[in-house]
Formats: structure tokens, sequence, C-alpha cells
């Protein structure tokens, strides 16, 4: 199936998930979700995956739900104040190396009737990753590195994740050069589109690949890093 782009329906099918938040409404709508949503989302998927993989030819590019397609229903049990049990933001996952999607570094979008949010990285690190990043970033070398991309990325008009941390961990100090990098709890660079432009594919591809192009300095210094996870 070519990605031609999504229709101009989807946007307002995501704020009819909102106003009718229910199994029942959904289970009504299934084809309508599968045609405006999941059958262009996998094309997507196809299409964008070639070009990110002549960026990265390790990037996995999978059409699948749990693999670049996230479920649609979300998992009300786990912690978090949205209990909403359908989701009305779409994302997709473009992700390296062999852990698992969310702890790898990534090409990430998702869209919904607010925004189209594009991103490098990883946006939470659980203990390995965490680990593994900090060991990284204890080279000064390195740190210093990932500090001057970070600040090359700003200055280009993308957006940095915040602190997640106020005490420097163990092994760092606030007199070592670029020493704020230990106070990340993720590391990733966004940029915010208008969710429109998911309706036309040429251009959604374009500026999509402009961005992570863009932004693959992170990506790559991300995966490096992520290599060094105890036991790969």
């Amino acid at each position: 199936m070519e990605f031609k782009g999504f229709s101009e329906k989807t946007l307002l099918f995501l704020k009819a998930i909102r106003a009718n938040n229910n199994k029942e409404w959904f289970e009504a709508h299934k084809s309508e979700y599968e045609e405006l949503i999941l059958n262009p989302s996998r094309a997507f998927v196809v299409e964008m995956g070639e070009h990110l993989q002549a960026l990265e030819p390790t990037i996995h590019a999978e059409p699948k739900i749990n693999k670049s397609l996230f479920r649609i229903y979300r998992d009300i049990r786990r912690m978090g104040s949205n209990k909403e049990p359908i989701k009305s933001r779409i994302g997709i996952i473009f992700w390296q190396g062999k852990a698992s999607r969310l702890q790898s570094s990534s090409f990430y979008l998702h869209f919904s009737p607010d925004e189209l949010f594009v991103a490098v990285g990883v946006r939470w690190f659980e203990k390995p990753l965490l680990d593994a990043f900090r060991n990284y970033i204890k080279d000064e070398e390195k740190r210093v590195e990932l500090d001057t991309v970070l600040k090359e990325l700003s200055a280009c008009g993308y957006q940095i994740l915040p602190h997640g941390y106020k005490r420097y961990p163990q092994g760092f100090s606030s007199d070592m050069p670029s020493a704020d990098m230990a106070l990340f709890k993720g590391m990733a660079a966004y940029k915010i589109l208008e969710p429109s432009l998911i309706e036309n594919g040429e251009k959604l591809i374009f500026a999509l690949y402009k961005i992570y192009e863009g932004m693959l300095p992170l990506q790559k210094i991300v995966y490096e890093m992520s290599l060094k996870v105890k036991g790969d």
C-alpha cells in the first residue's frame, strides 16, 4: 500500500475518540480506525523506514502493533492520571539496537488534534540505560561533545528535554566541564509541528526526514551510549 498521507478525516476521528472515550463506541467504529489510522500508519512505517535506513541502516521499521506501531488501547492498570481506555494520540517509533524499543535510541513521532511531535533519542532512562549513560559521560570528552551537540540543536530551533534531576549523581560535581549533562533523566531532542501536515504524504515524509537528519548527531550518540548497557 502506497503512503499518500493520512485522510483529512483522521484528526476529526481522534477528536471523536476524545468525545466518546469508551470501548463500546470504539468497537462500533473499528472499521474507521483501520481505514483512517491503522492502515495508513502501516504504509507510513514502510516508506519512512526506507528513508531512515538511508541515515541509519540498522533502524527497525516494522509496521506491526507493539513494534513500530503502538496499541490504540491504553493500559489503565498502569500508574498515571490518564485512565481513558482509548488513545487519541497516535505514536510511531523507529528504534535502533537490541533493547526494547523505548529503551533504544529512536526516531519517534506522535500526532493528535493538538500537535505533530517529532523526536530523537530516549525519553526516559530505566536503570540499566541510566547507568550506561552516566558511565558514558564520565568521559569528559564525550560529555563535552554531547553538551555541544545539544547546544547546536537548540540553536537550530530544536527543543531538548529538561533535566530530570536536581542533584549531581555520585562521581559528578558542578565544577566539571558540562557537568549538567549528568542531571538528565532521559536524552532527546524534539520539534512540534502543525498536525495537519500528516494529510500530505510527500510533505510529511520530506519534513520528517529533514528533522531527523538534523537531529542525527544526537541519535548516534545515544545509540553509541546504549551499546554500553551492561549485558549487551
